[in-house]
């Protein structure tokens, strides 16, 4: 069982600055990733995710912007915001790509936190 628990969200003016923190508990399972999505129509893209070997991918919406890092000991991952746009509005999920081994074989998964809003607006 994975369990995510987020925090940091809030609102803020444009061009101001948030952190988002994710801790993650995982009983059975390893954490190979972790990462931010947040919701779009029907979906959540992507918008920064971290593998466990420090390996980063962004949106374009949000390189040079959003910076994510991660601390595998510990399973947090953090997301530092800065000059934000109103168009980066949402609910932003935190998530962990998990992998559980049986005898069966591996079992790879993907585990989401509750949401935090972010709200840009003057």
């Amino acid at each position: 069982q994975v369990q995510l628990v987020e925090s940091g969200g809030g609102l803020v003016r444009p061009g101001g600055s948030l952190r988002l923190s994710c801790a993650a508990s995982a009983t059975g399972f390893s954490i190979t990733g972790m990462g931010w999505y947040r919701q779009v129509p029907g979906d959540r893209e992507l918008v920064a995710g971290i593998t466990n070997g420090g390996i980063t991918n962004y949106a374009d919406s949000v390189k040079g912007r959003f910076t994510i890092s991660r601390d595998s000991e510990k399973n947090t991952t953090t997301m530092q915001m800065n000059s934000l746009k109103p168009e980066d509005t949402d609910v932003y999920y935190c998530a962990a790509d998990t992998i559980k081994y049986s005898d069966f074989g591996p079992t790879v998964g993907r585990s989401w936190g509750q949401g935090t809003q972010v709200t840009v607006s003057s």
